[in-house]
């Protein structure tokens, strides 16, 4: 019997257990596919946990967003798509009921696209949430242009990396915002034009000196909070803020009179949406082929030991690359 990781309870990562039932066949317009790796994402710890706003059905909860590989079988009315094709899953907004976390998981055929070629099975299930996010954000919302000074917080995180890469195949100018000095070199590395370390800078005052005194054009800020207030005074008039991520659980003040667009971000609003979900994977897929794309993958777990990924991702210890699950049938 195929495997999948499901919990009863909501509560840390030891919930979680692992087990067996059978693939459920794919309906009408579905694809069955059989996971070769998952990853881990900050959104699984929070369902498990119980602290996601949405409802989550228990028992024998599912989990994960995200993951990688080959069709299994093609449900009636599925065109363009054939079994043993290599894809990546692009949206699991029901992962309580078709998770990621498992050997297999049937879909809608819209929510799979071919695997882009040249990545590694465990860079393939890293690279949708983050790098769809951030195309999401900065291209979709923000509509970001060459030559736009893109300020990036929380850009040692996966979005933040992804971010990056992204600006930088635009001809956009990424400077990045970290919380430590030490990690700045590794973020120029990772593609920053600039970074701005908060422990020994100011951020309005930083991004003036790297603008000529403009300030950003685009703020994405992955991580709200009160200190986004820093972050409006550090863009310029006219300019536009993408609120897309949720790091600190303090509450946001609201913004109030300000000469910037703001807008607030979730991934879904976009990859339910099968046109832009075309962009997406067009825009990955170059990426790809031509080197300016790839996710930093971490430690890598096999599927037993799946509690101990999420234990790994709430201490912290991936340092801003992504851990991946490989699943093994028995």
């Amino acid at each position: 019997m195929p495997r999948v990781v499901v919990f009863d309870e909501f509560g840390g990562p030891d919930v979680m257990h692992v087990a067996e039932e059978p693939a459920v066949e794919p309906a009408a317009g579905e694809v069955r596919v059989r996971i070769e790796a998952f990853a881990v994402n900050p959104l699984d710890l929070m369902m498990r946990s119980g602290a996601l706003p949405a409802t989550v059905s228990l028992p024998h909860a599912r989990l994960g967003v995200e993951g990688t590989g080959v069709v299994d079988a093609l449900g009636p009315e599925v065109t363009g798509l054939r079994i043993g094709d290599p894809v990546i899953l692009t949206a699991v907004p029901d992962a309580g009921v078709r998770g990621s976390y498992a050997e297999y998981t049937t879909v809608p055929a819209s929510q799979v696209v071919a695997r882009p070629a040249g990545l590694a099975t465990t860079e393939a299930a890293a690279i949708w949430v983050a790098y769809s996010t951030a195309y999401g954000a900065l291209v979709e919302k923000a509509g970001m242009r060459p030559g736009d000074h893109v300020l990036i917080t929380a850009a040692s995180g996966g979005v933040g990396r992804a971010a990056m890469q992204i600006a930088n195949q635009l001809g956009a100018v990424p400077i990045a915002v970290t919380r430590h000095t030490a990690r700045k070199d590794d973020l120029l590395a990772a593609g920053a034009a600039a970074v701005i370390a908060t422990d020994h800078a100011d951020v309005a005052e930083a991004v003036r000196h790297h603008t000529g005194g403009a300030g950003a054009d685009i703020v994405l800020d992955l991580v709200m909070g009160p200190g986004q207030q820093e972050l409006l005074k550090a863009a310029r008039p006219g300019g536009t803020l993408v609120a897309a991520g949720f790091l600190d659980p303090r509450p946001t003040p609201f913004p109030g009179s300000t000469p910037l667009t703001i807008f607030s971000y979730r991934s879904f609003e976009h990859t339910l949406d099968a046109v832009v979900v075309k962009r997406m994977a067009a825009f990955l897929n170059a990426g790809v082929r031509l080197g300016a794309l790839r996710p930093a993958v971490g430690r890598v777990f096999a599927l037993d030991d799946v509690a101990e990924a999420h234990r790994h991702l709430e201490k912290g210890l991936h340092a801003g690359k992504k851990l991946v699950v490989t699943v093994r049938e028995p």
